[in-house]
C-alpha cells in the first residue's frame, strides 16, 4: 500500500474511531473506556472500511496507534461525539452519539487522493 492510501484509510479510520470516542463534560466520563470503532467509506477513493482501537479517558479521545495522525476530540454528557482528525494538509472530521455501550455516526475527509465520507459504528470493548 503507497504512503499516501496508507494516510488516507489511516485518518478515514482514526477520524471515525475519534468521532466515536471523542468526549467533554463530567457524566461524559460515562463513557470512558476502550472502544472498537469501524469505519465504512461510501463514497471516495479511500478503502471500503477499517477497524480502529480507540480510548475515551475523562470524556477526552486517545488514538494509541502507529499511524502518524493527530486527534482531537470530545464526547458530550448525552454522548454527542465530534472529533477532528489531521496530518499535514490532510484531515478529516466525525461526528455522531454514543450510547448503552454503542454508537454510531457519519465522516468526512480530505486527502492527497481526494475527498471520501461515510459512517462509523463503535462498540465499547
Amino acid at each position: 500500500m503507497s504512503p499516501a492510501r496508507f494516510f488516507t484509510n489511516s485518518i478515514a479510520a482514526v477520524t471515525l474511531a475519534a468521532a466515536v470516542l471523542s468526549s467533554a463534560p463530567a457524566s461524559a466520563a460515562n463513557f470512558d473506556g476502550n472502544w472498537s470503532v469501524v469505519i465504512v467509506t461510501q463514497r471516495g477513493p479511500c478503502d471500503s472500511a477499517y477497524r480502529y482501537g480507540l480510548s475515551i479517558r475523562n470524556g477526552a479521545v486517545f488514538y494509541e496507534g502507529s499511524a502518524p495522525v493527530n486527534v482531537s476530540g470530545r464526547v458530550n454528557g448525552n454522548g454527542g461525539v465530534s472529533v477532528r482528525v489531521w496530518a499535514g494538509s490532510q484531515s478529516a472530521t466525525g461526528s455522531g452519539r454514543l450510547a448503552h455501550g454503542a454508537g454510531r455516526g457519519t465522516w468526512r475527509g480530505v486527502s492527497s487522493s481526494g475527498a471520501c465520507s461515510g459512517y462509523w459504528t463503535a462498540q465499547q470493548r
